[in-house]
């Protein structure tokens, strides 16, 4: 009843099997892995943050031995000088779940080239006055590393059009449209809030939470399962069939569609039953019962 797993379409439907269900389960356990690694990566990032928001401000390295920021060298203690220039606010940012915006000064260093620094957080809406003027001449400021802001993402707003003297995301690409001279692609909270207001805490790294490229992965992983699943299922499936299949052919048990044509009764020939009883044939019932009876003899 099972010869037909030896013929040509069922050696290509079990090795197309065979090799699906693992290629499926790897996937899956990749995906699984890759949500695991980013679980892991989320832990390490918020502990790291927790660790830089206490970092002794005597561990600061100079900003250039830090550069490019990275995964690696994002909420180090840095330490820059220069002269404060143009400074800027950065609206709809919260501390301690209360709303209000960053104060954002340029400190130029003397090769011509500027470090934006938050020098500290105010609540309510931006306010040009309300923000106290950086201090004059040459400054040493020390504080923790961060990353580009990209609009959009972690909290960034990302709607434009804002009111002159204000910007959506600390980065170099939004600034340098800002200010007319060069921007480090970073920028650094200070570890202590300027002039009264309140230190902004240095962010983990991006890409490193929860997010939803995070569950993304774990998604991909039940879809993976959930095909090495249904592979197997059809694959029970088509065998059931076919041994049916087998078996009523075994009992002569056939669909009609799939019947023999010699099979089929042999339909009467009612073309000459009905062209003998027009021609009034003999020997037919309607003949005899319309024949006159013959005379008697003398």
């Amino acid at each position: 009843m099972y010869r037909f797993l030896l013929t040509p379409r069922w050696w290509g439907i079990n090795v197309f099997v065979l090799l699906a269900v693992p290629f499926c389960v790897f996937m899956g356990t990749w995906q699984l892995d890759r949500f695991e690694s980013r679980v892991e990566g989320h832990r390490d990032a918020t502990a790291r943050a927790a660790e830089d928001r206490e970092a002794d401000p005597s561990t600061a390295r100079p900003l250039d031995e830090l550069l490019p920021v990275d995964k690696e060298t994002v909420g180090d203690q840095t330490t820059a000088t220069g002269r404060y220039a143009e400074q800027l606010l950065v609206p709809d940012r919260e501390l301690d779940e209360r709303r209000g915006y960053y104060v954002l000064t340029m400190l130029r260093a003397g090769d011509g080239k500027a470090l934006p620094v938050v020098r500290g957080w105010l609540p309510g809406d931006p306010d040009p006055a309300a923000a106290p003027a950086p201090p004059r001449g040459e400054v040493t400021v020390t504080g923790a590393l961060q990353v580009s802001e990209v609009p959009g993402q972690d909290g960034v707003p990302a709607a434009g059009g804002l009111p002159e003297g204000q910007t959506g995301a600390i980065s170099a690409a939004s600034l340098v449209n800002l200010v007319p001279y060069e921007v480090h692609d970073a920028w650094v909270t200070l570890n202590e809030g300027d002039a009264g207001m309140a230190a902004v805490p240095p962010a983990a790294a991006p890409d490193s939470g929860l997010d939803l490229k995070a569950f993304q992965n774990l998604g991909y992983t039940g879809e993976w399962f959930v095909f090495a699943g249904f592979v197997v299922f059809m694959w029970f499936r088509l065998l059931r069939r076919e041994v049916e299949f087998a078996r009523d052919a075994e009992l002569g048990i056939l669909p009609e569609d799939t019947a023999p044509d010699d099979t089929a009764p042999a339909a009467p020939d009612d073309t000459a039953a009905v062209g003998g009883a027009a021609d009034g044939a003999p020997g037919t019932p309607e003949r005899r019962e319309s024949a006159p009876a013959a005379p008697a003899a003398p």
